[in-house]
């Protein structure tokens, strides 16, 4: 039994690893305006603290959709995640993901993109 469950663990387990530190695909489309928002965020020095493997990040990304989403200026806050950054998060109190920095402020939570767009000024098209 145990020559047959190594070999089967392994094979269950290798690939999940290979995996291990990237994120889910964002699957839904941006609009205009939401192109736009994130274009102001990143414009304006906004900010976004996530880690690769949370559910409230991917569903925050979601939101904006697959190319607004890459356009936001994201840090990293996994150890094990790419590009990490722990030590900035940390200095920064980084606590909660996701978690926005917005005009020196710091909230963490999943943020419409509409409290998004009045938060940080945003004073475009609103068809979110």
């Amino acid at each position: 039994m145990k020559r047959l469950l190594l070999p089967l663990l392994a094979a269950l387990i290798l690939p999940l690893a290979a995996f291990a530190d990237k994120p889910p695909v964002v699957t839904t489309t941006s609009t205009q305006s939401s192109m736009a928002l994130a274009k102001h965020l990143r414009s304006t020095g906004a900010v976004k603290y996530s880690a690769y493997w949370c559910p409230h990040c991917h569903d925050q990304n979601q939101l904006f959709g697959k190319k607004a989403a890459s356009k936001l200026k994201n840090v990293e806050c996994a150890a094990d995640g790419k590009n990490s950054q722990t030590e900035l998060c940390k200095e920064k109190g980084i606590s909660g993901f996701p978690s926005w920095e917005i005009n020196g402020n710091i909230e963490s939570g999943v943020k419409t993109l509409e409290e998004l767009a009045d938060w940080s000024g945003y004073s475009g098209d609103r068809d979110f």
